[in-house]
């Protein structure tokens, strides 16, 4: 028997008939076409990886519910666009409805975005006692409520958030009695749907009350309107001028019922020539005093309203207790931890300290 031995050669030759001869070229194919598969796979689960990452990461993410009346006045898109901005700064996701003045919308709304899953709602409220329906809601799902700018009544509401309404009604009446302190006075606040409204009245009467019981002023006309919109006051007013045409003062919630009663008066031939009231610093009411058809307006510090509602909301969605809650308010049910911003009055005089320093209004939008 012979011994057969391999040679290098042989091996070789082998080795090498096992790569190209031996295999079927369909295996090859196979291996070819699994291995573009589990690159696709990968792929695919990188892409669901970083996508459930950043869902999680939104799901993180505090979610603030706004609510507000109207953006029919020109402040609340101010108070909306800042608002939004705020929460997207400290790392939130604002939720914004607005309900066209309809509290039964502004209610569904609220339901809307309980149901979206929001950690806390801020509301202004459309009506100030229909609005505490909005509150129970969000409390039986176990979300806090902010009233913002004006406050709900009558319910177990958690925070407010707002000027100090009073004392802007006192800076409208002490600036207007300064000037005339004897006289003939219109009073027209706002909806007494608003709470704000009572609030203004009151603060206007503690400054005009000492000098109507020394037979000073005469408040000759003392309404309450139905909407704080222009129409309103000029309605108001052009039936009062009709029938007593003599009036030194007027004293209006607002900037869009005083520009109401701007009309009335050019009506009358008496612009410029009575004292008036408004507020909001809006960019029209800043040019009627410019022109000298307003006598003030007062400015309310949004900015920091803004801000001081987003910084609270975003605190209670993570657990916390707001800051600066350094006073309380009585809502007709409970005491409620509030913060109360200072205004400003704005006159001729000093626009550019105030509005245009602020950054509020440009200057190019009132002089030009």
């Amino acid at each position: 028997m012979k011994r057969i031995v391999k040679t290098h050669a042989d091996t070789n030759l082998f080795v090498k008939n096992t790569v190209t001869e031996d295999v079927p070229s369909k295996t090859l194919a196979h291996s070819s076409q699994y291995s573009t598969v589990f690159k696709i796979f990968k792929w695919i689960s990188f892409v669901c990886i970083i996508a459930v990452i950043m869902l999680s990461s939104c799901e993180l993410k505090p979610k603030v519910g706004f609510l507000i009346d109207s953006l029919e006045i020109e402040r609340w898109n101010k108070d909306k666009e800042l608002f939004e901005e705020k929460v997207t700064e400290l790392g939130g996701i604002p939720f914004v409805k607005i309900a066209d003045s309809d509290p039964d919308v502004q209610l569904k709304q609220a339901q809307e975005l309980i149901d979206e899953g929001v950690d806390v709602l801020v509301v202004v409220p459309v009506d100030l006692d229909k609005a505490a329906a909005i509150v129970k809601l969000a409390h039986d799902n176990y979300v806090p409520v902010i009233s913002y700018d004006r406050l709900i009544k009558n319910c177990n509401l958690d925070y407010y958030i707002s000027t100090d309404n009073i004392n802007i009604g006192e800076l409208q009446a002490n600036y207007l009695t300064k000037i005339a302190p004897k006289g003939n006075y219109v009073l027209i606040s706002g909806p007494t749907t608003d709470y704000n409204a009572y609030l203004l009245h009151l603060g206007w009467m503690n400054i005009l009350q000492p000098l109507i019981d020394k037979g000073d002023i005469n408040v000759v006309l003392d309404v309450y309107s139905d909407y704080w919109l222009p129409d309103e006051a000029y309605r108001i007013l052009s039936t009062h001028l009709k029938a007593e045409n003599d009036i030194d003062a007027i004293i209006c919630g607002n900037d869009a019922l005083a520009s109401g009663a701007i009309e009335a008066l050019k009506e009358h031939k008496k612009v410029g020539k009575v004292l008036l009231a408004g507020q909001d610093a809006e960019i029209s009411a800043v040019r009627n005093i410019v022109a000298g058809n307003q006598t003030i307006t007062i400015y309310k510090p949004i900015e920091s309203l803004a801000f001081a509602a987003a910084n609270a909301a975003i605190k209670i969605s993570d657990g916390e207790a707001p800051s600066n809650m350094n006073i309380t308010v009585n809502n007709g049910k409970r005491l409620v931890p509030a913060i109360l911003l200072k205004a400003s009055v704005v006159n001729s005089q000093n626009i550019k300290m105030t509005v245009i320093q602020e950054g509020y209004i440009g200057e190019q939008d009132i002089f030009n």
